[in-house]
């Protein structure tokens, strides 16, 4: 017998991650804060199988009350998401007794907030970019990590564009807040032309950033840094290559700014350019 699309069972692909949270696929979506405002993306997230997420952003306790309510009406496959660095206590207390899940970004793992969040019932989630963060969640108590790797520029350029959003929204203080950290990461992953663009909004604020250091340790990348620790441990190009998996074209680049950056010539030099030996 053919089954026919409409009449096949609903896909589900069962991981820690959706018996955790109640979902059947191991998907999430992202908050998109200043694209969603309602509960109807997260809940037809939910509807097909992933686990939703609602932005907590600049809203009102009432109207976060009547999101939730929309939502816990329809799903259970769903999460609120605040932003750290403007957490409101009122909606995040909020979220915590009604929402099954409460996420945070861009926020320093917190004992306290999590204790706040379990507190309430809900699950404690952080959204983490770095393997020291993640820890430092973990021993927080969070329940769930949300690994974000900073390199591709995503992260960076996210952050950056709220805060430009948030900029000319009139709220400068609170934009400078984001975009200092953004220009931060836009740095970290090499992303020049981002770094620009976060400078310019940061000068709209009203805020006089630092200039970016372009030499010695601090200016090299995450890759960067990587990837001349590993020379400097020993390891050939190929073996840096093959660990990292990527082209060694990859590593070559990477080797060649580190050198420039920290005023090296060869891959033996490197121990004491990073820190990592005594001159």
């Amino acid at each position: 017998m053919t089954i026919a699309p409409s009449d096949a069972p609903p896909a589900s692909y069962e991981t820690r991650f959706t018996r955790l949270v109640g979902c059947r696929l191991p998907i999430q979506s992202a908050p998109m804060a200043g694209v969603v405002s309602d509960a109807e993306l997260p809940a037809a997230v939910a509807a097909a199988g992933g686990h939703g997420m609602f932005p907590a952003l600049f809203l009102s306790a009432p109207y976060l009350t009547r999101v939730i309510s929309d939502l816990s009406g329809r799903t259970r496959a769903y999460g609120v998401n605040f932003i750290g660095l403007m957490l409101d206590r009122e909606c995040l207390e909020i979220a915590a007794g009604h929402a099954p899940l409460v996420e945070l970004f861009l926020a320093e793992p917190s004992r306290e907030i999590v204790d706040t969040i379990h507190a309430g019932g809900a699950l404690a989630s952080y959204q983490v970019a770095s393997d020291q963060q993640a820890l430092r969640a973990q021993d927080a108590g969070a329940d769930l990590l949300v690994v974000q790797g900073i390199e591709a520029g995503g992260h960076a350029r996210t952050v950056v564009e709220l805060g430009a959003a948030t900029r000319r929204a009139g709220r400068r203080a609170e934009a400078r807040d984001l975009l200092r950290p953004g220009m931060e990461l836009a740095h970290a992953c090499g992303a020049r032309a981002l770094v620009a663009r976060a400078r310019e909004e940061l000068l709209a604020t009203g805020a006089r950033p630092r200039r970016i250091v372009r030499t010695g340790a601090d200016a090299l990348t995450a890759s960067e840094r990587r990837v001349a620790r590993m020379a400097a441990e020993g390891m050939t190009n190929r073996e840096i290559a093959q660990a990292l998996f990527v082209t060694m074209r990859t590593v070559e680049v990477h080797l060649t700014h580190a050198y420039q950056k920290l005023g090296v010539s060869s891959r033996e030099k490197l121990p004491v350019a990073l820190g990592l030996a005594g001159p």
